[in-house]
């Protein structure tokens, strides 16, 4: 119970947590993005977003670091590079927006940037015409945005690579390389926000240990996929978790 008061949580609203990250740790594993869609929009539920936000961003870093070992080889440094040049401008007014919107608009705005981004990537529109650096430069100013205020950089960057036609393994393994450094600068800045703090750290230290376990099942998930699976069903999951958001902002 002294762990419990110390992060100011439930039994109840603890147990939902731990369960919550160990599917998003499943989905990041198995997809290499949706860490951050699903647990967001599901932890909304308890906390509001300011609150869960930096959380996310410190097990980001802790689920790419445990997929390293498998993508190392599929990472496409060139897309990874000029993303992240978009993501660094546009993290800070992400964060910034964090900082100053009501819970409740920010909870919608994710759940609509969810389910929007989600219903675009199943459509399965093609341009391989788009696969030049500018586009990937404004790919990543937008997804260091949404990024910022809700830890959603996988969606757009996401939909870009399956428009472009990005072999499945290329995406996951780039995704995670990019989350890796991006996350780190949005909790560099979140700081200066004065979003993290103690409370929040010490929220973060019991669910280190299960983040690991759930990028080891998605990822063996994953060895054994077709290339349609992979996208069907992280589409699916991450529309119907989208949909529970929206309802939680209406009630």
């Amino acid at each position: 119970m002294e762990l419990l008061e110390l992060i100011d949580l439930e039994l109840k609203d603890f147990t939902f947590f731990c369960s919550v990250i160990l599917l998003a740790s499943f989905v990041r594993g198995f997809s290499g993005f949706g860490f951050s869609a699903s647990s967001v929009s599901l932890l909304s539920f308890i906390l509001p977003p300011k609150e869960i936000v930096p959380i996310i961003l410190l097990l980001e870093i802790i689920a790419s670091f445990f997929m390293i070992p498998s993508i190392w080889k599929k990472i496409n440094w060139k897309f990874v590079l000029y993303l992240l040049l978009g993501v660094l401008l546009g993290t800070p007014l992400g964060i910034h927006l964090l900082s100053i919107l009501d819970p409740k608009i920010t909870h919608l705005i994710i759940s609509l940037t969810v389910l929007i981004f989600a219903f675009l990537l199943l459509k399965g529109y093609k341009n391989k015409k788009l696969n030049h650096n500018l586009s990937k430069f404004f790919v990543g100013g937008v997804a260091g945005t949404v990024n910022g205020f809700g830890t959603l950089a996988g969606l757009p960057i996401a939909l870009y690579f399956l428009i472009i036609a990005a072999e499945p393994a290329v995406i996951r393994a780039s995704l995670a390389a990019l989350f890796f450094f991006t996350d780190f600068y949005a909790l560099f800045l979140a700081y200066f926000e004065n979003i993290l703090n103690y409370k929040l750290i010490l929220r973060t230290i019991p669910l280190i240990f299960i983040v690991p376990i759930g990028v080891f099942l998605g990822t063996k998930l994953f060895t054994g996929s077709s290339k349609e699976n992979y996208k069907k069903y992280v589409l699916y999951f991450l529309i119907v978790v989208s949909i529970f958001g929206l309802i939680r902002t209406l009630i």
